[in-house]
C-alpha cells in the first residue's frame, strides 16, 4: 500500500495539471462497494493537502474534483443495492464481509439518513452503507442529500491535515483565498457535526421513549 501511495505521488507531481482529476478518480473509488477497501485516497489526500498548502496546486479544482468523485462513488454503490436487492448482500464478495454488513446495516436502520452523513468518515463502513441504503429502499433525495452534504464536507476535512503541514502559520494567513476556504469548510464541519450529534441524541430519547 505505501509504495502505491508513493507512486500515486510521484505521477502527480510529475503530472500537476492531472492532480484534482486523480483526486477525483481516487475519491469516487474508495466510495465504491468493496473497491473502496483497496484504494488509498485517504493517504494521497494528505499528500495533495500538502501540494495545496505550499502553492503547488490550486484548492479550488482538488476540492471540486474530491467532492464531485466522491458523490459519483456513493451514489454508483447505492444505485447497485437498489438494483440487486438483498440477494447481494448474500453473494461474494459482500459474504466475505458479514461483520461489517451487519455493522452497517445496524447503523442505518438506527440512525438512517445521518448514517449516510457519518458513515462517510467511517473507513471500514464508508463503501458498504450506501449500498446498504440501496438495499434498504431508502428515498432517492435523502440519499443524495446526504451524500452530496458528506462529500462536500468530507474531501476539504482530509486535505486540511496536509494544507497544515505544507503551509506555515504566517504563510496561512498571507493567502486569504486558500485559508479562507479551508477555514469555512472546517467551521462547516464543526457545526455539521454538532447538528448530527444533536439529532442522533434526539432520536435515541425517542427510542427509550418509546421503548418505556
Amino acid at each position: 500500500m505505501e509504495q502505491l501511495v508513493q507512486e500515486i505521488t510521484q505521477f502527480i507531481n510529475a503530472n500537476q495539471e492531472w492532480a484534482a482529476v486523480i483526486l477525483g478518480l481516487l475519491a469516487m473509488g474508495e466510495s465504491l462497494l468493496i473497491v473502496g477497501i483497496a484504494i488509498p485516497a485517504t493517504a494521497v489526500m494528505l499528500v495533495v493537502g500538502g501540494l495545496v498548502g505550499n502553492g503547488t496546486l490550486d484548492a479550488g479544482p482538488v476540492i471540486f474534483w474530491g467532492v464531485l468523485g466522491a458523490i459519483i462513488g456513493d451514489a454508483i454503490s447505492y444505485y447497485i443495492g437498489r438494483l440487486l436487492g438483498p440477494r447481494i448482500i448474500h453473494r461474494w464478495p459482500l459474504n466475505q464481509q458479514k461483520r461489517a454488513v451487519a455493522r452497517a446495516r445496524y447503523f442505518f436502520y438506527r440512525y438512517g439518513m445521518l448514517s449516510i452523513f457519518a458513515g462517510r468518515f467511517l473507513g471500514p463502513l464508508r463503501a458498504i452503507l450506501p449500498t446498504v441504503a440501496g438495499v434498504m429502499k431508502m428515498r432517492h433525495w435523502r440519499f443524495q442529500v446526504a451524500n452530496v452534504l458528506s462529500a462536500m464536507i468530507w474531501i476539504p476535512v482530509m486535505l486540511v491535515p496536509g494544507y497544515l503541514t505544507g503551509r506555515s502559520i504566517g504563510a496561512l494567513g498571507s493567502n486569504g483565498t486558500n485559508a479562507g476556504l479551508i477555514i469555512s469548510f472546517v467551521l462547516s464541519v464543526v457545526i455539521a457535526v454538532w447538528i448530527a450529534l444533536a439529532l442522533m441524541r434526539k432520536r435515541k430519547s425517542r427510542q427509550i421513549s418509546e421503548d418505556v
